[in-house]
């Protein structure tokens, strides 16, 4: 009797702790499909508006795609780009924003053009690369140079500070991209900034007058620029340092930047989410792409451009390790008034029949 009552009793236990894992089981795959759900899933389209060379956003195109499946199309918008955007605030036809300075992204930021996203690198990237919302982070830092034709100019005769561009001996040796460059829109507001601190908006207004008067033509396509300065048609140059760079490995330009004493133009190329898009999670996947170190490293080793994640710059061309000196600036203020000094260059300081279009 007494061995039945154990037996029975054993029985018992056994049935409970089948019962037990069977319910465990239960509620760990219960579990596994509510954490799958939580994945979003990715549309299986993406509209990216930029100002990025068509070659550069192909191979970001390709490889977002190789990774998530998701078709990109891109719109490559120059100097519309940030007009275009806060024109569709509400009713968005793309679905990020890819390029442009910080400045821009405030400015659009106040206006509610973006919609917060959480890379998973966001903590890495200095404060003033990014958002405190979330809504815009940096991933490329183009730095705006002077440069130099080193056959046809020495250095003792090159400029050395942005104030000498208007040096009278400089006449017809400038060349520099047109006022539709988002880079080069960046460079005039950043530079309007700096001189009016010591001298307010009349300092401003008088170095781009002088700088205007020694241009000899502004060119809407970066190659038709360096062309110029190639074949000696000019010998001094405002562009990217990438851009320098490029020519000289690629295409053997006798090509020497100048670190300005007053400091460069250091531009934050940034990405944000549209608001209201129709692809939101791949709009947030591909957020989190750009920005990640592998993708930040392989731009920097195929296209020169130098990353915002200071993980990834340390993988990068030995000549992007060193750090070039800022000319100052209130991206904030810059923000804040770029619309207007935009106007006073483009409508009262720039010669528009110096224009050179490509055909």
């Amino acid at each position: 009797m007494k061995r039945m009552f154990v037996a029975l009793v054993a029985l018992m236990s056994v049935f409970a702790l089948s019962i037990a894992l069977a319910g465990c089981s239960s509620q760990n795959a219960d579990q596994g499909a509510s954490d799958q759900s939580t994945e979003p899933e990715l549309e299986d389209t993406l509209v990216v508006y930029s100002t990025h060379p068509e070659a550069l956003l192909e191979q970001v195109a390709t490889e977002f795609t190789a990774e998530t499946g998701v078709n990109v199309e891109f719109i490559n918008l120059k100097g519309e780009l940030a007009d275009r955007v806060k024109s569709e605030i509400g009713n968005p036809q793309a679905d990020v924003m890819y390029g442009g300075d910080i400045s821009i992204y405030m400015q659009l930021d106040e206006a509610g053009a973006y919609e917060a996203t959480d890379p998973s690198w966001a903590s890495e990237l200095p404060a003033e690369y990014k958002a405190a919302n979330g809504d815009w982070f940096s991933t490329i830092t183009t730095p705006v140079v002077m440069f130099y034709n080193t056959e046809k100019l020495d250095a003792a005769d090159a400029p050395t500070d942005w104030s000498q561009l208007t040096d009278p001996k400089y006449k017809d040796l400038i060349v520099a991209r047109d006022y539709l460059s988002s880079s080069m829109r960046s460079a005039i507001c950043n530079l309007i900034y700096f001189f009016e601190q010591d001298g307010g908006q009349p300092a401003a207004e008088k170095f781009l007058s002088g700088l205007d008067a020694n241009i000899k033509n502004y060119y809407n396509s970066g190659s038709m620029m360096f062309q110029a300065i190639g074949t000696g048609e000019a010998s001094v140059g405002i562009a990217t340092l990438n851009d320098i760079t490029d020519n000289v490995n690629k295409n053997d330009m006798p090509l020497q930047s100048i670190n300005a004493t007053s400091g460069n133009v250091i531009i934050s190329d940034c990405v944000g989410a549209l608001k209201g898009c129709a692809h939101p999670n791949a709009a947030a996947a591909f957020v989190e792409f750009v920005g990640s170190k592998d993708l930040e490293v392989l731009l920097a080793n195929d296209f020169n451009r130098i990353p915002s994640l200071p993980a990834a710059r340390a993988e990068a061309p030995e000549w992007m390790q060193g750090d070039l000196t800022a000319l100052p600036a209130d991206w904030n203020t810059i923000a804040e008034n770029q619309a207007d000094w935009l106007a006073l260059w483009q409508d009262n300081l720039y010669t528009q029949d110096k224009t050179i279009a490509s055909s």
